[in-house]
Order: C-alpha cells, then structure tokens, then sequence
C-alpha cells in the first residue's frame, strides 16, 4: 500500500467524511479532502490546480474549500474559491489551518481534519448560510491520487 493509503484508516476516513457531511448542513459551502502521495511543488499551488481539476472551481456560490494533504512530504494547504475569499477577512483561513497542523504535529492526522472541517463549516456559515433550496455539488468522499 501507499502512503496514501496507510495515512487515515477506513474508520478515521469515515469520521471525516461525516465531519464533511455534519459542517455542510450549516453552510452551503462545499468541502473536500485531497490526500497526494508527495508534492513536487510549491504546497499552495499545486493545491489550486486540484482545486480545479476536482471542479471545485464549478460551485454555484464559488464557495468550495479543500483540505490539501501531500503525505510524503508533510504539508498542508486549505484554499478556499473565490466567492469566498470576495468576502471573508484575509486572515480567515488561519485559525483553521492551526487548529490542523497542531493535531498533525501531535500525530493526530484525523482529529486535525475533523476539527478543521467543523470550525470550517462554521465559520463559513457566517458568510453562506445553507438554504432550503442547497444540494451537494461536490462529492464528501476524500480524493487520493
């Protein structure tokens, strides 16, 4: 198995994709994980282009967030689309991103996501309240390549 594939086990990836599912009942935003093997590129950047090749970048609102994990080289990135970034504060992502990467450091890989996705789905629900007349345009399942 890959990297990958040992990094959460089938039940820590089920807790996430529940987490997913709980913080999109508050919000119309939609929220993914994406797990890479290893990163050959600027974190950030390469999070963007997954960002668009998962059509993230195709919600009605803009309102997509990814949690980009590269296994092998132990970095993170969260982005969020532009209908997001139009209205929250610049330093909107921050808290989230070190509320991750402090569970990561202490070894907690799935906790760190979990609480990551809720304070997500929370802080987002400030700005995309979720309406009767939402659905799910973005699969909960995490994406691996």
């Amino acid at each position: 198995m890959s990297k990958v594939e040992d990094f959460l086990t089938k039940e820590e990836e089920e807790r996430i994709v529940e987490a997913i599912k709980d913080a999109e009942v508050a919000t119309s935003g939609e929220i993914r994980v994406h797990l890479e093997n290893k990163l050959t590129d600027d974190c950030l950047k390469h999070a963007k282009e997954i960002f668009h090749l998962l059509h993230m970048d195709e919600t009605e609102e803009k309102n997509g967030v990814l949690f980009y994990i590269a296994v092998n080289n132990k970095q993170f990135a969260i982005i969020g689309d532009s209908g997001i970034d139009k209205v929250v504060p610049d330093d909107f992502w921050e808290s989230i991103k070190n509320t991750v990467t402090s569970e990561f450091s202490k070894g907690n890989k799935a906790e760190g996501l979990v609480l990551g996705i809720v304070e997500a789905g929370q802080k987002l629900q400030q700005f995309f309240p979720f309406q009767k007349s939402d659905k799910n345009e973005l699969s909960d399942e995490i994406s691996k390549s």
